[in-house]
C-alpha cells in the first residue's frame, strides 16, 4: 500500500506532492509557484524559486557536517589510479575551476562544452559550470569530429573543456586532434579551450586559444555560487544516434534537483553517507544524473570508474569495486552484465568477493532480458531491479521503488510507474488500450520535475517530436503493455514491432525467447522486408565463452523455441552466430543499422558506435542469407 499511496498523491495532487519534495532542498528562494506554464504553453516547475545545484551538492553538506566525508571515489584500472575526494576537497576544486572559467568571462547562461574521459576533472568541470550558472553540454569523450562540431554549432559554447586523451582498455585515444578537427569544421569558434594534459598523451596546444588546465586553475581564485532560477537550464545533453541537426535535451535546474534528491531515497533506497555506484559514463544521461548530481545532492559517496566490466583486468572488476568501497547500490546497463556473464558464465568471480554491502542491483538503458536477470539473481543472490527511463526524462519513468516499497519482481518488467509519471498505453488513435494489450507508451501531462520542456533553441521541434501526436500526452516512442497488476512491460522502440503477414509481433519478445537458450550470451532480433509476408524476423546471437555449438543445430533449436513460445505465426526461421553485436558506447544494440545491412540499403556508421569492426562482421554474416 505504501507505493500506491505515494503514487496516488503524486498524480492526484502534483502541486502539493512536489512542493513537499522541494522542501527537502535548501533554496535561496523557496518557490510559491509549484506548477505553471511558460510562454510557449509548456508546463514548468518551481518557476519563481532560486537555487544553485553546486551549492546543494557540495557547500550545503560541508555546512551541515559532511566536510570530511568522501564525496567522490575515482577508480581507474586502465591507469592503475585510485583517488578520493572529501566534500570539502571536491568543493575547493570546483570553486577554483569555476574561478578559472569566470576569469575567461564565463557567466550565467553561457554554454561550456565538456569533452572528457571518466576522470574527476569531468565532474569538477560540470559542477564548476553549475556553480556559475553556466550551462554545460557534455559530449562523450572520443566522439567523432563531425558530431562534436555539430554540437558546438548548436550550443555555441564560449569555452570547451577537454583532456589530452582517453583510454579504452589498453588503447590511447588522443582527444586533442579530434577536437582540433571539430573546431575546423564548426562555424562557431569558442573563445578558449582548456586542456587537461594526461601523462598517457601530451596534446599540442594552439597559442592564444588553448590553455593548460593545471596552469590556468592555479592562477584562479575560488568563485562563489551564483543563484539561478529554477527554470534556468543546468545542462544540454544531445541524444545519441541523432542525424542531421543535433537534438539537445534541456534540463532545468530546479526540477532536476528536486527529482534527483527524491529518487535517491524513493527509487534506490539510499541514505546520506551510503556509497552509490552508477557504472556508466558522464557522456550519457545516467552519468549526469547518478554519477555526478543525485548522489551528492543526497549526501552519498559516488564512484567514478574509468574502465570496462571486462578486460580491466577481468570479469571480476565490478565485484572488486563493490567489496573495496562497500557499495550499497550498483546501477549499470544490462549489456555490462551480459558481457560479464559471457566471460564468467558460472559466476566464479562473484564467489571471490564479499558483496555483503550490496543490497540491490539496478539495471536500465535497455530492457533487462529475463535470461540476464535470472543469471544475475541466481549468481549474486541479490535483488535485481530493472527500471526504465530516457535521456529526455533524466530519471526513471517506471521502477521498483525500493525506498518506498520493494515490490515482487516480474522478469521482463520495469515494475510500476514512478511518482508523477501518469503512464498510459494508447492505440494509434490515442485511445487507452485494454490491460495486457500492447500499444504506444505515453505519459499524461504534466510530466513530473526533471523532464525536458524544450529542445535547445527549437521548442517547435520539441512539440512536434513529443507532444503533438497525442494532445495532452508526452509520446515516449516506446511500445509495451501494462498487466493486471499494474506492471509495465516495455517491449522496445515502436519501430521494433514488426508486421508479419498482418500480425504485429514484438522483436523484444523474440529476443527474450532466443536469449533464454543456454548457449546464448546475448542476441538481437530485427525485422527485414519480405515480398510475401511483409516482414520477417532474423536473429543474431553471441555464444557464451567456453561453449561450442554448431550453427545449424543452434538455428534449429532457436526456431523451435520461438515456435513453441509464440507459434508458427512468428515465421522465425533465420539465426546467425556472430562474435559481437554492434552497439553504442552506452550499450544499446544498433538494431536500425542491422536492419539496413540486412536489407542491403546504404547506412552511415553511427557516431556513437563502440566497435565499428562489428558492422563489418554483421555484413559478412548476413551475406549468407
Amino acid at each position: 500500500m505504501a507505493y500506491k499511496n505515494e503514487y496516488k498523491r503524486s498524480i492526484e495532487d502534483p502541486n502539493e506532492f512536489w512542493k513537499e519534495k522541494a522542501a527537502d532542498l535548501q533554496w535561496y528562494r523557496f518557490p510559491e509557484q509549484i506548477l505553471s506554464k511558460n510562454s510557449d504553453g509548456i508546463h514548468q516547475w518551481f518557476a519563481d524559486g532560486e537555487l544553485n545545484t553546486a551549492y546543494l551538492a557540495l557547500d550545503y553538506h560541508i555546512e551541515n557536517g559532511r566536510a570530511e566525508q568522501v564525496a567522490l571515489i575515482y577508480d581507474s584500472p586502465v591507469t592503475n589510479t585510485k583517488k578520493q575526494y572529501t566534500y570539502r576537497e571536491l568543493r575547493d576544486q570546483v570553486a577554483k575551476a569555476a574561478g578559472m572559467l569566470a576569469n575567461l568571462g564565463v557567466t550565467k547562461g553561457d554554454r561550456v562544452i565538456i569533452y572528457m574521459p571518466m576522470i574527476p576533472e569531468a565532474a569538477i568541470a560540470m559542477f564548476a559550470c553549475a556553480r556559475l550558472g553556466a550551462i554545460h553540454s557534455v559530449v562523450f569523450g572520443g566522439f567523432a569530429p563531425p558530431e562534436l562540431a555539430a554540437r558546438i554549432d548548436d550550443a555555441q559554447p564560449k569555452v570547451v573543456m577537454s583532456a589530452s586523451c582517453g583510454i579504452e582498455v589498453k588503447r590511447i585515444i588522443e582527444y586533442k586532434p579530434l577536437l582540433d578537427n571539430a573546431l575546423e569544421l564548426s562555424q562557431h569558434k569558442p573563445q578558449n579551450c582548456i586542456i587537461l594534459q594526461r601523462p598517457q598523451a601530451k596534446a599540442t596546444m594552439i597559442d592564444g586559444r588553448d590553455l593548460d588546465w593545471q596552469t590556468t586553475i592555479e592562477q584562479a581564485a575560488p568563485a562563489d555560487c551564483v543563484p539561478v532560477k529554477a527554470t534556468d537550464p543546468l545542462y544540454i545533453l544531445y541524444t545519441s544516434g541523432t542525424t542531421g541537426k543535433p537534438k539537445g535535451v534541456v534540463r532545468d535546474t530546479g526540477g532536476h534537483a528536486v527529482a534527483m534528491k527524491y529518487s535517491m531515497k524513493a527509487v534506490y533506497n539510499m541514505r546520506p553517507g551510503d556509497v552509490y555506484w552508477a557504472a556508466s559514463d558522464v557522456g550519457w544521461v545516467v552519468g549526469h544524473s547518478y554519477i555526478i548530481y543525485a548522489p551528492l545532492l543526497h549526501g552519498c559517496t559516488t564512484v567514478l570508474f574509468e574502465g570496462k566490466p571486462i578486460m580491466t583486468p577481468d570479469a571480476g572488476v565490478f565485484w572488486r569495486i563493490v567489496e573495496e568501497y562497500k557499495v550499497k547500490a550498483l546501477f549499470t546497463a544490462p549489456t555490462a552484465f551480459r558481457a560479464i556473464k559471457k566471460e564468467d558464465p558460472n559466476g566464479e568471480f562473484i564467489k571471490k568477493y564479499d558483496l555483503s554491502s550490496l543490497t540491490n542491483i539496478f539495471a536500465a538503458g535497455e530492457r533487462l532480458d529475463p535470461p540476464t536477470y535470472e543469471w544475475l539473481t541466481e549468481k549474486t543472490g541479490l535483488s535485481v531491479l530493472d527500471h526504465w527511463w530516457q535521456t529526455e526524462t533524466g530519471w526513471a519513468i517506471a521502477a521498483n521503488m525500493s525506498g518506498i516499497e520493494q515490490m515482487p519482481v516480474k522478469a521482463g518488467s520495469a515494475t510500476v510507474p514512478v511518482s508523477g509519471f501518469d503512464v498510459h498505453i494508447l492505440d494509434v488513435d490515442g485511445n487507452d488500450m485494454p490491460t495486457g494489450k500492447q500499444g504506444n507508451i505515453a505519459i499524461k501531462l504534466p510530466l513530473p520535475p526533471s523532464c525536458l520542456n524544450t529542445i535547445w533553441g527549437d521548442v517547435e521541434r520539441f512539440k512536434d517530436g513529443y507532444l503533438n501526436t497525442y494532445p495532452g500526452y508526452y509520446l515516449t516512442g516506446d511500445g509495451g503493455y501494462i498487466d493486471e497488476d499494474g506492471y509495465l512491460f516495455v517491449m522496445g522502440r515502436v519501430d521494433d514491432v514488426i508486421n508479419v503477414a498482418g500480425h504485429r509481433l514484438s522483436t523484444g519478445e523474440m529476443e527474450e525467447i532466443v536469449g533464454s537458450h543456454p548457449a546464448v550470451a546475448e542476441c538481437a532480433v530485427v525485422g527485414v522486408n519480405d515480398n510475401l509476408k511483409g516482414q520477417l524476423p532474423i536473429g543474431l546471437v553471441v555464444i557464451k565463452s567456453g561453449i561450442e555449438v554448431e550453427e545449424e543445430q543452434l538455428r534449429k533449436e532457436l526456431v523451435a523455441l520461438v515456435r513453441e513460445k509464440i507459434g508458427a505465426v512468428a515465421c522465425f526461421r533465420e539465426a546467425f552466430m556472430v562474435l559481437r553485436l554492434p552497439k553504442t558506447r552506452s550499450g544499446k544494440i544498433l538494431r536500425k543499422t542491422i536492419r539496413q545491412i540486412a536489407a542491403g540499403t546504404e547506412y552511415a556508421t553511427p557516431p556513437t558506435i563502440d566497435d565499428p569492426i562489428s558492422l563489418t562482421e554483421i555484413e559478412a554474416v548476413l551475406k549468407k542469407r
